[in-house]
Order: structure tokens, then sequence, then C-alpha cells
């Protein structure tokens, strides 16, 4: 099950075990018990703080609880088999649950600890989901820290009838006390702010307390991050406000375009931005989001950026970074049937249609990928084009075709996605030659047509916008308004590739530098004037 150097690689961070650890089964006559079994067979082979048995008492089969020895409430409950994207999250509750201290801020693992009430978590991942270990994560640890909280983390693959009866459509899906909580890629910090009603409302305080900064970045994707970093380097007090470091990195799969990388994968990159953030004096304000800016009234003057949370924060530049996010149909029933059968994210989403009928609507290079990695797994691929022809290349095109189960409409326009109230069950689409409408029975719809730039809170602020909502930037990426620059997916740039944005963010931060230096602060001209009127008198 594990190769040598998986084994070699498990062995080594076992020998950071500070405590004794038992592993206790629940398995059937499955497959996947069987896979359980070694797995954990395995694990306890390579250290002797490991344990394992296979009596447990619990009804989902297979699974397995992961405890402290010394302290059997000290514990997490996997069911199925935690390989592929979650061997990560494997490991870590292995060395947490064996008192390794975990890498995370100080300040949320006491928030974990100080956690009161009891909090009752079963959460759905899939094996190919990369949006899923940090929720897995995160869970894992409050369960963990807080023996108040208790997680069962669940490969909906392997646990088929019971996704189909709690309706998880998508993934990551948490459930809380019974029923349904949240979905999709969350931190440890999100799940906490939605957990502890108190911590949105601290964090907006110290958020709102904080001086001026020289330069505030808005966006932590590869634009954000990069210009960050450039900033923090010329000695300016920087922050960075973001929802999540990464962007759409995070929902990004294979990579094979980042110069000088041959391939890596997106949470693998942005997981490297973030400690690369890290490595600077940079001030991070998350998990928040831009909600208004008011731009500075006079040159050198402050422009001040309200975030979701209601804090009001400072800066004498700002760099607008917010990128993009995936655009949506906007037809009758795909809102409706969001995480019911409407999907954006192949990867994560497709092993909970095994065996079923899908759509996937678009027909560029991302449609045409997400339909080959489908077809894989799913019964059958309708790929649905507005266009007369498919616009993705062409090598992509012919493995699409070499695909027995899969049909090709192009002319198609998609008018509405239909379901029976509780989930998708089919969509309607009109051929534009002729006008004709047709229905196609299916169980789920993946829409890839593209990006829609993150800038409604640009909005009546002053700010060039395109009628497509792109901020309108320069040839040094500066906007129409003074010490305001915008760089990646956002703005008017062409081509939206990662590498592109980590350039545009490097330079517009080269270009608030200069305007920076050029230009004094406003209470340094103000005191100026005070000070010569003072020598005159």
């Amino acid at each position: 099950m594990l190769d040598a150097n998986l084994k070699q690689q498990l062995q080594q961070y076992l020998g950071m075990l500070r405590e004794p650890i038992e592993l206790v089964a629940s398995l059937g006559d499955g497959p996947k018990s069987t896979e359980t079994r070694q797995l954990l067979t395995t694990i306890a082979e390579l250290s002797d703080k490991v344990t394992a048995s296979f009596d447990g008492e619990n009804a989902r089969k297979p699974s397995f609880v992961i405890r402290r020895a010394s302290d059997h409430d000290v514990a997490v409950t996997f069911a199925g088999v935690p390989l592929g994207h979650e061997f990560t999250s494997l490991v870590l509750a292995l060395l947490w649950a064996g008192g390794h201290p975990p890498k995370v801020d100080e300040k949320l693992v006491q928030q974990v600890r100080e956690l009161s009430g009891t909090h009752e978590f079963d959460m759905y991942f899939s094996l190919s989901c990369h949006n899923c270990p940090d929720v897995v994560q995160a869970l894992t640890l409050m369960s963990l820290f807080n023996k108040g909280v208790t997680a069962t983390l669940i490969e909906g693959g392997a646990f088929q009838d019971e996704v189909e009866r709690r309706g998880v459509m998508a993934v990551p899906a948490v459930f809380k006390d019974g029923a349904m909580w949240a979905s999709g890629r969350m931190g440890l910090e999100d799940i906490l702010a939605k957990v502890d009603t108190g911590a949105s409302a601290r964090a907006a305080e110290e958020m709102g307390a904080k001086a001026p900064f020289e330069a505030l970045v808005i966006g932590g994707g590869p634009a954000g991050a990069a210009a960050s970093i450039y900033l923090a380097r010329k000695g300016f007090r920087t922050g960075i406000a973001a929802d999540r470091i990464g962007g759409q990195v995070l929902d990004t799969m294979g990579i094979e375009n980042f110069i000088a990388t041959s391939y890596t994968e997106g949470p693998k990159l942005a997981a490297q931005l973030d400690a690369h953030i890290a490595d600077y004096d940079i001030d991070v304000l998350k998990p928040v989001r831009a909600a208004k800016l008011t731009p500075a009234t006079e040159l050198g003057g402050y422009h001040t950026v309200e975030l979701d949370n209601g804090a009001q924060v400072k800066a004498r530049s700002l760099i607008l970074a917010t990128g993009a996010r995936w655009r949506s149909l906007g037809v009758p029933g795909e809102a409706e049937y969001q995480n019911k059968g409407v999907a954006y994210c192949p990867h994560c989403d497709g092993p909970l249609f095994k065996g079923k009928r899908v759509a996937v609507i678009g027909g560029g290079n991302s449609g045409v990928e997400a339909a080959i990695d489908l077809a894989n797994i799913v019964g059958h691929v309708t790929l649905i084009e507005f266009d007369t022809q498919l616009r993705a290349d062409q090598v992509l095109q012919d493995k699409l075709r070499s695909f027995a189960n899969v049909d090709i409409l192009t002319n198609a326009q998609t008018t509405q996605v239909t379901g029976d109230g509780d989930k998708v069950n089919g969509l309607v689409w009109k051929d534009r030659a002729s006008g004709e409408e047709a229905t196609v029975a299916l169980e789920g719809v993946f829409v890839q047509i593209g990006l829609i730039p993150n800038t409604e809170w640009l909005k009546d602020t002053g700010l060039d916008l395109t009628k497509f909502g792109e901020i309108k930037v320069d040839e040094r990426g500066a906007t129409n308004l003074p010490g305001v620059f915008a760089a990646g997916d956002a703005t008017t740039v062409p081509y939206k590739q990662i590498v592109i944005a980590m350039g545009e963010g490097s330079k517009a931060a080269l270009s608030a530098f200069d305007y920076l230096i050029r230009n004094e602060p406003v209470e340094d001209i103000a005191q100026a004037a005070t000070t010569h009127e003072a020598q005159v008198a």
C-alpha cells in the first residue's frame, strides 16, 4: 500500500512522536477494510510508540480512531482510507495525537483550547480533492486540542450510500451536530470564526487599531504575495489583507507552466507563497475581504479600506490584487442547486459522481480538461460549448474525442438547470442555429466558462474599471488614482497566468515604492509647514 519511499518518510515522522498513540479500527469484509488493516498494520510496524488493534465498534466500516494512549479523549476518527491528498493529513493527525506541536499560529491553537461547549463534526472529503486537506487538518487539530470537539473525517467514495442519503454533492462538506454547516475550502481561522462567535469582533478591533501602513496589499494570490514581498524588502511597513493566501491557485490542480518548476500543484505553491511571506516583516490580515475603498483626498494622504469584518485600515499606497473567481452561468436553477449537483471543481467533486451522468459547460482548455478528467470517473459526459467550435488546444480536443462515453454539443446555449428540489436531474439547452430546445437527463453540472474579476467593491470609488469590471492599469501597474496600483487577474493585463501575475505584482510594488519615495506623508508635510511658520515668527 505504501511504497518504500513513503514508508521511509513516515518512519522519520513517527520518530517525532513524544507520547504513545493507539490506532483502533472498525472493519468489515470489503476491500476498503482490507486496505485499512494493511495501512494501520504498516504504521504500527514503523514505530514502537504506535499500536494497532482491530476490535473497534464504530458503525462506519472501515474507520479508525487515532488516540493518545494516556488520554483516550485526545482523539480523531477517520472513516475510509486517508491516502491521496489526505496522506499529509493522516501524518499530522498521528504527530499531533502523539504530542508533537503543530506549526500553527499559537494564538489560533489557544483559541481552539478556549472554545467552550461541545461541537460534533462530520466532514466529507474525496481523495482527489485539493481543497479538502485544509478542512480535514483544521478539524483534526480542533478535535485533538479541545476535548469538547469531536471530528469524524469521512472519505465520501467509501460511503456512497451515506453521501447520497445526506445529500452531499460537493466536497469538502461539513456537518455540525448532525446538520449541514458549511461547504467549500476553509482554514482553521475560517472555522473558528464560525464557531467562536466573538472571534470576528475581536479580530476587527485588533485590525482597526493598527497604525497606518505605508503600503497595503489587498489580495493574497500570486500577484498580492509578490507585491507584499517586494515592498517589505524595500523596508516599508507593509500589510496584506486576504481571504486566503494563494487565492485562485488553491483551486488549481496540476501546474506545468510555472517556469523552472516542471510540475507542482496549487495547494503546494500556495503554501510556498505563505511561507515566503512569513520570511518578512509583513502584517498578514486574514481571513478578510475588502468591502469598501475611500481614496485619499490629497497627495501623500491615506487611503482607507473597510474590511468585511467592519475594521477600517489606512495606507499611503495600495496595491489591488483581488484576483478573479469562476464565472457562473446565470441561468435558472444554477444557484438553487449549487453544491447539490452544480459544481465548479471537477478534481474535488468528480469522485462523488462515479458512474453517473454529468455535463461540462465550456469548451476552452478548462472545460475540455475537466471533461477528460471526468470521463475516467463518471458514466457519461456531455460537453456543451456556446461557440460553433471548441476553443481548447487541439491535443486536448483529440484526447476528449477518444472517449466513448463523451458527447460534444457546440453552438449550444445552456438555458436552465433542472432538479427535483433536492438535487440536479438535468439541464435544458438551446440549439443557437435552429432555436430548438432539448433536455439532457443527468446528475451533475460542472461549470467551466472562465473568470470574473473580484472588483464589485471598487465601483463608485472613482477608480477606472472596464465594462467587464477589470481595473484599468498602465504599463507601470498604476491606476488613475494617485498611490493606488493594481496587479493580477483583476486588471486589464492580458493572459491570466500565475507567472504573469507574479511579475505584475512585483512591478506594481516597485511602482508603489517609487510613489512613496517621491511623495512625503501628509503628516510630514504638515509638520514641515508648522516648523517653517514657527521659524518665521
